[in-house]
């Protein structure tokens, strides 16, 4: 069973979504602030310095295992 939307039933609007916008990795480096929300954390000196570590440790990618 497709659970797509036939052509016919799709309104003028309706659009793909580009693949660059499915991504979550920003442009711009990860910061210690973006991991620390990704984790749904509070913006503490303590979670800003967990995340310094895991960027330290994992890189950029490590912001990856947060989000869904």
């Amino acid at each position: 069973m497709s659970t797509s939307i036939p052509e016919e039933s799709r309104t003028s609007d309706d659009v793909c979504t580009p693949d660059a916008r499915l991504h979550s990795a920003p442009r711009a480096g990860v910061t210690p602030e973006d991991m620390v929300m990704a984790a749904g954390r509070d913006v503490t000196p303590k979670n800003l310095e967990w995340a310094r570590r895991k960027l330290e440790s994992e890189g950029p990618a490590a912001i990856e295992k947060l989000l869904p």
